[in-house]
């Protein structure tokens, strides 16, 4: 499905396109005094107005005055919302129009949206939204006809890595994702959930409550979003496992009590299953949670369960190999919600490289099929699909461990997973938006990125394929461009662009930082564990220089002589990133949307990632020509600490205007640290 039409002639920009637009040319004056009705059986389906008061809304935000709404058809308004009925039996009103299609109708006589169903009706009124939000009080007079590709739309949210939103965020994500014609969201949560009997796991994080979840739930259906249970039950146990309540389900529970780690805590956390206990424990937190949500779908997570047999469990992997007890657990796990009557989901990296366990899958199972890579092949799609089961294609935002998230990286990954994901039959696409080490990315970083996989889910075939990279280079530039006036109000179009630039100008990322500070294992040894995660990011020599390390301060060394040629370019992207803000400033300056919003997030992020790049450069100077105790180097490195602690005191402030308190103190801890060895503190040798 390619969009047959699009609208640059008065600037309007509408993400996602429209498969077709007529525009006539003229526009026309809203009335300054109107009124939204909704039709008799638009009000049946949406009972309490919700897609009328979303449009009151922006039309009082576009022209300070507040229209009526009503709904049932004796009465009149400029703005008629409508579904197409069983009973009609000719003319236009009888064409065929599937549940998710809609026509949007502006004339001189008033504004249309006739759906096919509920769902069409919903997404031809968020159209709308962004033509008033860009044109109001002056519309242009357009017919469109429109309809999406993908059933399922959804977006996945970190919500235990670090970071709780606050549920007024959370709300406002929704009303976003509703506007960008999204369908589905989960929340990710392992330790950030206050289950029964769980105290020890989820203390001190600010997890979410029940209540927010029904709340939030009722919130999500009301736009049209599905929310589906999300929850951790076989790998990523960190949190749990560490307890003295819980320890003993794990793999190794003799390293329950290791200095917390956020790279430890993306490696070791799987459930020894050779104990019956953990299938108990797992079924526990599944039939609590579910109870609390209207959907009928719940992804039981099971991905990277790295420990697997290698603990305790190892007898068993012996005799039975590692795929069999996988497919076993995950099997029973999946019976387990299908014998209630819900539709089990599952992260499908496990089943993908060991494909023997998809012949062994139940029939009512979705793989969730998540492949990061910008450079994505097909491969890992085409294998599912030639298995029969069904799966949802899973792209990425490319937000972790980045301060800027990477909306580069999120085209070239989101536009392909589309596309195969549509070719091969999937069910829709899942957008993922991951928080790694501490949730340092400020979720609204993600917007573009969001909005991209708002565009490819609903026309996973947009302007083509494009393998061409100068074509594709355009075609990403003009996404960009509609994103920036859709989402932002930046008319010229320049605001995605000079951030997309900016989020490349990395010569030392958060992730690097973290792998520098936690080689050392918290009482002056050499995290071997941290080590070899270090060793694997680096290539050739460096890498047998990294393992072979025996002290922190070789394994530093190392490490930061692996980036060496980024850190040269240090000075040079600092000044392509400075550019870049600046760009991003008068975009800001001239946009017509809410610019305190967007400066604060990304101007900071801007600000943490200049620093972030001072800070490699002149630890890896430090430590390649030893210069710690010159005088200049000294000053440097003081200067650079006030500098870093001053900008985290502002990027504290920033985090808890969206999110809660919950594991802010662990990232301060990295930041501090970091302070203290730019001050001159001894690594140890």
């Amino acid at each position: 499905m390619t969009a047959t039409s699009a609208m640059p002639q008065r600037g309007l920009a509408l993400v996602p396109t429209p498969r077709l637009v007529r525009d006539s040319g003229r526009r026309l004056t809203m009335p300054y005094i109107g009124r939204i009705v909704e039709t008799t059986e638009a009000g049946r389906l949406d009972p309490t107005c919700v897609l009328a008061a979303q449009l009151a809304d922006d039309i009082e935000q576009a022209t300070g005055m507040r229209w009526d709404t009503a709904k049932g058809d004796p009465w009149q308004g400029f703005i008629r919302l409508d579904v197409v009925r069983e009973s009609t039996g000719g003319g236009d009103d009888a064409q065929v129009m599937g549940e998710r299609a809609y026509r949007l109708d502006i004339a001189e006589d008033g504004v249309t949206v006739l759906g096919g169903g509920l769902p069409g009706l919903r997404d031809g009124v968020q159209t709308l939204r962004q033509i008033i939000r860009q044109s109001a009080p002056a519309l242009p007079a357009v017919h469109i006809e429109d309809e999406p590709a993908f059933a399922v739309r959804g977006y996945y949210l970190d919500a235990t890595r670090g970071r709780v939103p606050t549920l007024d965020w959370l709300k406002q994500w929704a009303d976003l994702l509703c506007l960008a014609k999204y369908n589905q969201l989960q929340l990710y949560v392992e330790h950030s959930f206050a289950f029964d009997h769980m105290s020890e796991t989820w203390r001190g994080v600010c997890p979410l409550a029940p209540a927010q979840i029904i709340e939030f739930d009722a919130y999500c259906a009301e736009r049209g979003i599905e929310l589906v249970p999300s929850v951790s039950t076989f790998g990523h146990h960190y949190m749990a496992l560490r307890t003295r309540e819980l320890r003993d389900l794990g793999e190794f529970p003799e390293q329950a009590d290791r200095a917390y780690s956020f790279i430890e805590r993306m490696e070791h956390h799987t459930l020894n299953i050779t104990d019956e206990r953990a299938f108990d424990f797992s079924c526990s937190l599944v039939d609590s949670y579910v109870e609390l949500f209207r959907s009928r779908k719940f992804n039981i997570c099971a991905d990277e369960t790295f420990d697997l047999g290698k603990g305790r469990g190892r007898g068993e992997a012996e005799r039975r190999g590692v795929a069999a007890m996988y497919a076993d657990y995950v099997t029973r796990l999946c019976r387990h919600l299908s014998e209630r009557g819900y539709e089990p989901q599952f992260w499908g990296d496990i089943a993908v490289e060991m494909p023997q366990i998809l012949d062994s899958l139940p029939d009512d199972v979705t793989l969730l099929n998540w492949i990061y890579e910008p450079e994505a092949e097909d491969e890992k799609v085409r294998l599912v699909a030639r298995s029969g089961a069904r799966q949802i294609v899973c792209p990425a935002v490319w937000g972790w461990n980045s301060l800027l998230a990477r909306p580069h990286d999120a085209w070239r990954n989101i536009s392909r997973m589309a596309r195969y994901g549509w070719r091969h039959g999937a069910d829709g696409m899942l957008v993922t938006d991951w928080g790694d080490f501490g949730h340092i990315n400020d979720p609204r970083m993600s917007i573009p990125s969001m909005m991209v996989g708002a565009q490819y889910a609903w026309d996973p075939e947009t302007l083509g394929d494009a393998d061409d990279s100068e074509v594709a280079s355009r075609m990403e530039a003009e996404l960009n461009r509609r994103i920036a006036l859709a989402v932002y109000g930046d008319a010229g179009g320049r605001l995605v662009e000079a951030w997309s630039d900016a989020a490349r100008q990395v010569a030392f990322g958060w992730h690097e930082l973290v792998g520098i500070v936690e080689l050392d294992d918290g009482r002056g040894g050499l995290n071997e564990d941290v080590q070899a995660v270090m060793a694997s990011r680096c290539e050739g020599e460096y890498r047998e220089r990294v393992a072979a390390a025996s002290t922190v301060r070789q394994a530093c060394e190392a490490s930061m002589a692996a980036l060496e040629d980024r850190l040269d370019a240090a000075e040079a992207m600092n000044a392509a990133l400075v550019e870049d803000r600046q760009t991003i400033a008068e975009a800001i300056a001239a946009s017509s949307g809410d610019r305190a919003a967007l400066a604060q997030p990304l101007l900071l992020a801007c600000e943490g990632q200049l620093l972030l790049n001072d800070i490699g450069a002149h630890l890896a100077r430090v430590w390649r020509d030893g210069e710690a105790d010159d005088a200049e180097s000294v000053r440097c490195g003081n200067l650079l600490a006030a500098r870093w602690e001053t900008w985290f005191e502002a990027y504290c402030r920033v985090w808890r205007s969206i999110s809660e308190e919950s594991e802010l103190h662990r990232v301060a801890d990295v930041v501090w640290r970091t302070a203290d060895l730019l001050r001159g503190a001894s690594v140890t040798d």
